[in-house]
């Protein structure tokens, strides 16, 4: 796999458009002109559909960079991950129309002020962007970087204590580290023979290692920097993943009308659901194609015939791990005398923002409506670990409207929220109704 490295002296940096003028207007300090160091398109080459890229600048810090490519029909935006380290991904599209030679090319602004660097994609030796100087641009060194494999010792589990252990092989004499995604931006590793680099990583209690997240071995040769991601997976998985918060429930009875049929997906400690090899069968009937899937969560909407179905569902991990769930529920008349409820704010499955979120409802007015969120939380240290962190009653107005707020301790990407309810009057009380959110990811 090809990859495209540009590494530019500051004076080889297009400036933005505007007249160069004194360094004092007004009395106030002319802002400095934003550079692009380096540019990095990684790979270069294999670029069909479903391929991730990868795009680093290196420049002025406390900016903002961006990436458009020919061929794409949008701006692809870098996020910050060190001072003046600008890093971001892109997934290419069926509908993406991309050239073996189309140009990529970046752009950092800081300050009002722009700097831009591009490079084709092809494998040829660095082209630099249009100067502002007639100078010819520097080379970095007589030696090339050059990375030829980056790997990771797996592990059991991602507890707090364990050490993960990366080796980089690639050009000697360099500097080289390792950045973790949400983790530890830079951990640097040592040459222990020439070219042959290595570190340790101390997984701490808080750390957030999500199954699709992002590590990557970078290199620098003087001043050539290259980077590549892990492909390996940090745990050694032998467990399928598990099933849970089935709806309907295990047989469960519900009335006439559109059913919503789901569950989410539990591999913590894993390495994720396959969703190539997700199989929803109803009845016998396969609706998978019908059916929305995520790496979270499967749901299928249906309006089925009274009596009782069968649901059978199946998954592999990315490790191979075969899950297998069936289970079974009944449609017919709402149990006489009943309390009905209903959530309006969420949908099952819906992602919420971090902090407080308020859920709302509808039941019979001035019903009292017993509310319980129980969070999974999705750190090193506490998979599978289920809190309670709110155990609460609301009374519902005399229109049959009410809310409810929860905010968890600690705000984790990808948590998932189980939030069960049941309303009551003195007369009777209603079903067990059960609403699962998502913590967005980012």
């Amino acid at each position: 796999m090809k990859r495209l490295l540009l590494v530019l002296p500051a004076v080889l940096v297009v400036l933005g458009v505007g007249l160069l003028q004194s360094n004092v207007v007004f009395g106030a300090t002319k802002k400095a002109q934003p550079v692009i160091d380096s540019f990095t398109v990684d790979p270069a080459n294999q670029l069909t559909p479903g391929t991730e890229m990868t795009f680093a600048v290196e420049g002025t810090p406390k900016g903002k960079a961006s990436v458009r490519m020919a061929g794409v029909p949008r701006t692809i935006n870098l996020t910050e991950v060190d001072a003046g380290t600008y890093e971001g991904t892109y997934t290419v599209r069926t509908n993406d129309k991309i050239s073996p030679t189309a140009q990529v090319r970046a752009t950092l602004k800081v300050g009002g002020r722009s700097a831009v660097a591009s490079v084709n994609l092809k494998a040829a030796p660095p082209v630099a962007a249009a100067a502002a100087s007639a100078e010819p641009p520097t080379r970095a060194g007589p030696a090339a970087a050059r990375i030829e494999r980056f790997e990771v010792a797996p592990v059991d589990k991602l507890d707090p204590g364990v050490d993960l252990k990366f080796t980089l092989v690639g050009t000697p004499g360099g500097r080289a580290s390792v950045g973790i995604q949400g983790v530890n931006r830079d951990v640097p590793m040592k040459e222990v023979k020439p070219g042959h680099y290595e570190a340790s990583y101390t997984v701490r209690r808080l750390d957030h290692f999500p199954p699709s997240g992002n590590i990557v071995g970078r290199l620098d040769i003087g001043g050539q920097v290259v980077r590549t991601r892990l492909t390996q997976p940090l745990v050694v998985d032998a467990k399928p993943p598990v099933l849970r918060n089935l709806s309907p429930k295990e047989n469960e009875s519900v009335p006439p009308g559109a059913v919503t049929i789901g569950g989410t997906f539990d591999d913590s400690g894993g390495v994720g659901v396959d969703l190539k090899t997700v199989r929803i069968l109803v009845d016998g009937r396969d609706v998978t194609q019908n059916a929305e899937i995520n790496p979270q969560f499967f749901s299928y909407r249906v309006t089925p015939a009274p009596g009782t179905h069968q649901v059978q569902v199946s998954a592999q991990d990315l490790r191979g791990n075969t899950m297998r769930h069936s289970w079974s529920f009944a449609v017919g008349a709402p149990a006489p005398g009943g309390v009905p409820v209903e959530i309006t704010s969420h949908q099952n499955n819906a992602q919420i923002a971090a902090g407080a979120t308020e859920v709302r409802g509808r039941t019979v007015p001035n019903a009292q409506v017993d509310v319980k969120v129980i969070q999974t939380a999705q750190v090193v240290g506490l998979f599978g670990v289920n809190q309670e962190i709110s155990n609460q009653s609301v009374r519902a107005d005399s229109n049959g409207n009410f809310r409810f707020r929860f905010q968890p301790q600690i705000n984790v990407p990808g948590a998932r929220y189980e939030v069960s309810l049941k309303a009551r009057t003195d007369q009777a009380i209603s079903r067990d109704i059960q609403l699962v959110l998502f913590q967005q990811s980012r």
